[in-house]
């Protein structure tokens, strides 16, 4: 008996070749030419009469010839396709992880779509964002996200002040010079929060994703690996199609 693993191998070349079975098929059918012959032969009316040349031309295509050829060709494809589709309802296989079964009993045909979908998760796990490395995080329950630690900065206001460049003599009156210091006012105290996630808690998913994308192969293979029945259904479709049976 093949295997399912076999079945599928040959299965895109049967399609291929089927196709372009069928399709020379249906051109060459258009080409009446192909399918019409002739014979003629002449006889003059009495013996003075002029001889002419016979003509003759042999049916070159005749569509019974071109029915059977179509007919084993879909008939080889209609019986690899079936026995594929009929082993995918039977082929299963354990998806397992570091020994424990995760889930048992797959059948191939899932086992296809979670290995697709299993790097589509993969890719978006990869653009999960990260908590920025130059800060420490703790998780914040009361905002239910991540908080840095607080750290202070001081706020200034300017503050006008003067100095005396020359005191006041009896013939000048005091010059007095204008400016403006910076002077503490207050303190800010600042907390960052983040909806982001630590760099090792997406490296943990991303494991742990790699590590199920090889197990669900892993699966795929072994339940490809079966043993498969073969099956004939060719014959009947194609039968009663073109000979009514």
């Amino acid at each position: 008996m093949p295997k399912l693993n076999q079945i599928i191998a040959i299965q895109a070349g049967r399609k291929s070749q089927a196709k372009e079975v069928l399709t020379a098929a249906y051109h060459q059918l258009q080409k009446l030419d192909l399918l019409s012959g002739i014979s003629r032969t002449y006889k003059p009316k009495d013996e003075t009469g002029e001889a002419q040349p016979a003509e003759s031309k042999l049916v070159q295509l005749k569509v019974g010839e071109v029915v059977d050829r179509v007919t084993r060709e879909m008939t080889e494809l209609f019986d690899v396709v079936a026995t594929q589709d009929f082993a995918n309802c039977q082929a299963r296989a354990d998806i397992k992880i570091d020994g424990r079964t995760l889930v048992a009993g797959v059948p191939v045909t899932n086992l296809l779509f979670l290995e697709k979908q299993l790097i589509d998760m993969q890719t978006f796990i990869e653009k999960l964002p990260v908590l920025d490395p130059g800060e420490r995080w703790v998780f914040d329950a009361a905002q239910d996200c991540y908080a840095s630690e607080s750290f202070q900065t001081t706020k200034t206001k300017k503050v006008p002040k003067s100095h005396i460049k020359y005191e006041a003599t009896k013939e000048h009156p005091a010059q007095v010079e204008m400016y403006f210091e910076d002077v503490t006012v207050g303190t800010w105290t600042t907390v960052k929060f983040s909806g982001e996630i630590p760099a090792n808690e997406k490296n943990q998913l991303l494991e742990r994703v790699r590590g199920l994308s090889d197990a669900v192969k892993q699966a795929r293979e072994e339940a490809n690996g079966a043993e498969v029945e073969k099956k004939k259904t060719g014959e009947a479709i194609l039968g009663y199609i073109f000979r009514g049976k």
